[in-house]
């Protein structure tokens, strides 16, 4: 067998590798976007099921869905952690009749969410018909569920 041969049976055996190679690249491409769209959709459910709870006035809830070392910030300034957050949303002068995100954008990195949008909201103040309308992030940490970590709004 000469040499020129010899190096085309090398080349051409080893092609079925290199396209396995690239078959299982692709499809863990795949899995790895399917994945964080999966986790997007379930950063999105709890922003839903956060925001429910907060016009539910469900303490369980609002529990269940924020961390202990929650830093709930106002656009106001106002900063809370986690049990002042859940106090105020129960007790606040604020009653929320709905709330609603605009213009969603939800990015992941790793265990950590980032929420963007647009807050709306409306309900009574001092029992006084009221609307809410401010920018908010919100960061989410996964802890088996995702779980409000962080917030802050500002005013636009």
């Amino acid at each position: 067998m000469n040499n020129q041969n010899l190096r085309f049976r090398i080349v051409t055996s080893c092609i079925p590798f290199y396209l396995v190679v690239l078959c299982i690249l692709g499809s863990s491409k795949s899995l790895l976007a399917q994945s964080n769209t999966d986790e997007i959709a379930k950063i999105e459910n709890t922003v839903t099921e956060l925001y429910n709870a907060m016009v539910k006035k469900d303490s369980s809830g609002l529990q269940e869905l924020t961390m202990e070392a929650l830093t709930y910030g106002h656009s106001s300034g106002t900063i809370e952690n986690q049990s002042e957050f859940i106090n105020g949303v129960l007790n606040g002068s604020f009653q929320f009749a709905s709330i609603t995100p605009v213009d969603q954008k939800i990015t992941t990195s790793g265990s950590i969410g980032m929420v963007r949008h647009i807050f709306k909201g409306e309900g009574t103040n001092n029992g006084e018909p009221a609307e809410v309308n401010i920018g908010c992030l919100l960061i989410f940490q996964k802890e088996n569920e995702w779980k409000l970590v962080a917030r802050q709004a500002f005013k636009l």
